[in-house]
């Protein structure tokens, strides 16, 4: 072995870059390994969406630090970022309730009225939102893969389709062969059973699959200033989850709208810079997820997408599968041996919380 690191970083979605980027910045001698022969995963098939206000406890401290670390990066690699915040669409009163037990704590969200509200979104139907000012949308196809060409350009090695083996004694044994490397962060989100099976079922680590949909541009009369979340998101995010009025609001979803609660919607909208919509989504779980997508998930998006925009025609342009760790607890966090971490997002806020949890851990491994 002629090669030496201070930290090495198996997978170079989101969180692995995250932790990459928090070792450069201390001037660490950094690599990154990854199986693939480029970004495929969950960093680039998600909403592009930093969900920050509506976070809670860690997550929401972590989602804090990342929208700097978002914002620095975005200027520092070149990518698209903007400071858009976020529409919140309430359609029913018990929808608008939610949202008002929780803006109470958080004294930089605004509520508005449905007039407002149909002055910044294009829907139909509301009574009521909000606007969350902090949230950031980045685009999701763009930015892991900006931020890892960032990194290279700086000095950071990366070593592409090389699979893992192992870590024994301050050394990664990998495919192309063993890297030494003083500390080791394995981030490879929902794929840790395949390193570290115990750990994973220790953590109820299981794959969560999702349909998503991706809008010719043009399809909405007006464009979206923000990323808009629904009524089916309050369920979803922490925050608003933590509320007494959303358990009113799960159970009403659940009567009425049987087959789309089954389905696990988060109706939520964000919109890349080129005008494509991006539409999800459902959320199907398991130890493995199947790879057939019914057609009936992407109808059912499609059809709430028209309903609440008004629209007669849908132009879905791509359809596709994504993929993340899920378990009961938000972050896993393990330690197998000394100077070797494991680090996964298990509740889908990886681009929210990413760059904030990997500095985080960067800075525990080297004590400081």
């Amino acid at each position: 072995m002629t090669d030496a690191f201070d930290l090495a970083v198996v997978g170079a979605g989101i969180v692995g870059l995250a932790h990459a980027a928090a070792a450069h910045e201390r001037g660490l001698r950094v690599v990154v390994v990854e199986r693939a022969a480029a970004i495929v995963g969950a960093s680039v098939r998600n909403f592009g969406h930093a969900c920050i206000t509506a976070q809670s406890g860690p997550a929401r401290d972590y989602a804090e630090r990342s929208r700097e670390l978002w914002l620095r990066y975005a200027s520092r690699a070149g990518f698209w970022a903007r400071e858009s915040g976020t529409l919140v669409v309430a359609r029913a009163a018990d929808e608008l309730a939610v949202l008002e037990q929780w803006a109470s704590g958080e004294p930089g969200v605004t509520l508005l009225g449905a007039e407002q509200l149909a002055d910044r979104v294009p829907v139909v139907g509301t009574v009521g939102g909000a606007f969350l000012p902090r949230d950031l949308q980045v685009d999701p196809r763009e930015a892991a893969p900006a931020l890892a060409r960032y990194l290279a350009s700086e000095g950071v090695e990366f070593r592409w389709r090389t699979a893992a083996l192992g870590v024994t004694d301050g050394v990664l044994h990998t495919a192309r062969g063993p890297i030494r490397a003083e500390h080791v962060v394995i981030a490879v989100g929902h794929d840790v059973d395949h390193l570290y099976p115990d750990i994973a079922e220790r953590a109820g680590v299981v794959r969560c699959g999702l349909d998503m949909l991706l809008v010719e541009p043009g399809a909405l009369r007006t464009p979206l200033a923000a990323p808009v979340l629904t009524g089916w998101s309050l369920l979803r995010y922490s925050g608003f989850a933590a509320t007494p009025a959303a358990t009113a609001l799960r159970e009403r979803l659940s009567t009425q709208h049987p087959d789309l609660y089954a389905l696990d919607l988060n109706q939520m909208y964000t919109q890349r810079p080129d005008g494509t919509l991006v539409v999800g989504d459902t959320h199907y779980r398991g130890v493995t997820v199947a790879p057939f997508q019914p057609e009936a998930s992407f109808q059912a998006l499609a059809d709430v997408t028209r309903e609440l925009f008004g629209l007669t025609a849908l132009p879905v342009r791509e359809r596709w599968q994504g993929v993340y760790a899920s378990a009961p607890e938000p972050f896993l966090i393990a330690a197998p041996a000394e100077g070797v971490r494991i680090v996964s997002v298990t509740t889908g806020i990886g681009m929210t919380t990413g760059l904030g949890l990997g500095e985080a851990v960067v800075a525990e491994l080297m004590q400081t």
